[in-house]
C-alpha cells in the first residue's frame, strides 16, 4: 500500500476519478435543452392542450392560426372532411397594396377582416378559433378582434 502524498501531485501516475456529484440530468438520463428547444416543448405541450379542445366542422369551421416572424396566416378547416374551405395571410394578393404600410398587427386585423369575408360568402356565420400553440395576445388577438369586427362570431 502507498502512502498518500500531501504535496500537489498524486502519487500515482494516472488522473484521479472525478468526485463530487454530477448534473443531475444526465444521471436520469435526459439530456439539457436549449433556450430555443425549451420554448418548442413548451408550443408542442400548449398546441396539443388547445388543439384537443377544438373541432371544426362544415357549418362552424376551425379557423387555425400560425404566426411567423414576419407574416401571419389563418385558414378555416373542416375536421370531419378534412379539407380547408378558405385561408388568408398576410402575403394574400387581395389585401397586399392595403398592408404595405402597416404594422404586422395592424396587418394581422386585417387579415382578420379577410377571412371574415371569405367565410361570409360561403355562408359560413361563425367559427371556433384554434391560435395553436401561440398565445393569444399580440397579433393572434389581433386578427381575432379583426374578424369579429367584420362579423364572424366566436
Amino acid at each position: 500500500m502507498r502512502a498518500k502524498s500531501c504535496g500537489a501531485r498524486s502519487a500515482s501516475p494516472r488522473a484521479r476519478k472525478a468526485t463530487g456529484r454530477t448534473t443531475p440530468s444526465y444521471e436520469e438520463g435526459r439530456t439539457l435543452l436549449s433556450s430555443a428547444k425549451k420554448i418548442q416543448k413548451v408550443r408542442d405541450k400548449r398546441k396539443k392542450r388547445v388543439r384537443g379542445k377544438v373541432a371544426g366542422t362544415a357549418a362552424r369551421p376551425r379557423l387555425a392560426v400560425f404566426r411567423s416572424a414576419r407574416h401571419i396566416y389563418v385558414q378555416a378547416v373542416d375536421d370531419e372532411a378534412g379539407r380547408t374551405l378558405a385561408e388568408a395571410s398576410t402575403r394574400s394578393k387581395e389585401i397586399a397594396e392595403t398592408i404595405a404600410k402597416m404594422k404586422k398587427t395592424a396587418a394581422a386585423a386585417e387579415v382578420g377582416r379577410l377571412m371574415a369575408k371569405k367565410l361570409a360568402a360561403l355562408r359560413v356565420e361563425s367559427a371556433v378559433y384554434d391560435r395553436g400553440a401561440f398565445l393569444y395576445h399580440g397579433r393572434v388577438k389581433a386578427l381575432a378582434e379583426g374578424a369579429r369586427a367584420a362579423g364572424l362570431k366566436f
